[in-house]
């Protein structure tokens, strides 16, 4: 049977977590930073584990993941009975923790947070990272939601499907002159290898998975990194290179005739799912229901 662990210990792990530092965690809790190395010490000998990883920033081990993620289903759930018994301090802001990943968040996951009721009175606190592994930050306990490409629930969350982003490879009118001489007429795959790409950084495959389902290679070894959304579609638009534009994005500048559509029949198409932790929740039910209902009006 797991010995009980003391809430002072655990709360204090939580904030060596969320600060990054003892000496920061100190600072917040209002007490010395060997009062707080003491605690996590004394959970670690409680746990017969260790916990945290002393680098700067802290880092979790597998088991202070697992303490963490109680530690924020206790934070949550105390504040949700607070605000039910009309306890005094209640009034507190929500903090929520969620990620997201930058397309969404450059699209449509800001208009969802914007239906959420303001008398719940939550603060969003959005961590953004790719689709592929908004997951991971799930396991670590680091948020309480998030948008994912995954559709298998992390333990002890839950996964509701929102739809998918269809994905464009696009170019500008004078990219694909200078750079793809003879296309239409001439075959994409037998143009792209040596044209520059534009990407949205070293997680980010899908330009190389259209030049595989294309050309069996990889896109061309001249790549430019630009990891923000809107300066992505920017560097495109200005003909720095080819690149895969979610939908929405895309469609204005095409009308403009800004981009041009390389493929029209070969678009990439990413599901999108949202995986929250089980919590009775107000707060987060709420957001939940936010985020699909945005989602139905626009995602594919």
């Amino acid at each position: 049977m797991m010995p009980d662990l003391p809430l002072d210990q655990v709360r204090t792990l939580l904030a060596v977590v969320d600060e990054g530092t003892f000496d920061a965690a100190a600072a917040a809790l209002h007490v010395t930073p060997s009062a707080i190395s003491q605690r996590v010490k004394a959970l670690e000998q409680r746990t017969g584990r260790v916990l945290l990883m002393r680098t700067k920033p802290v880092r979790l081990t597998e088991s202070g993941q697992v303490v963490v993620r109680f530690a924020r289903q206790l934070a949550r759930l105390e504040r949700d009975a607070g605000a039910e018994l009309g306890l005094s301090g209640s009034g507190e802001p929500v903090r929520l923790p969620i990620a997201v990943n930058a397309d969404s968040l450059s699209t449509w996951f800001l208009s969802a947070l914007a239906r959420v009721p303001d008398e719940l009175r939550i603060s969003f606190e959005l961590h953004r990272e790719d689709q592929d592994h908004t997951t991971t930050l799930l396991k670590e306990g680091a948020v309480l939601a998030a948008v994912t490409s995954s559709p298998d629930p992390v333990t002890g969350c839950s996964v509701r499907r929102l739809g998918h982003v269809r994905y464009l490879p696009v170019a500008s009118p004078g990219f694909a002159a200078r750079y793809l001489p003879g296309w239409p007429s001439t075959p994409l795959r037998r143009l792209l290898a040596e044209a520059p790409v534009v990407i949205f950084d070293r997680r980010d495959d899908l330009q190389d998975r259209f030049t595989r389902a294309l050309t069996r290679g990889t896109a061309s070894a001249r790549r430019h990194y630009v990891p923000a959304s809107e300066p992505f579609v920017e560097a495109i638009a200005m003909g720095m290179g080819w690149g895969m534009v979610p939908r929405a994005q895309a469609d204005p500048l095409l009308r403009k005739g800004s981009l041009v559509e390389l493929a029209p029949e070969r678009p990439i198409t990413i599901p999108l799912f949202w995986q929250q932790w089980k919590l009775d929740s107000p707060a987060l039910a709420a957001v939940a229901e936010a985020v699909a209902a945005e989602a139905r009006e626009a995602l594919d």
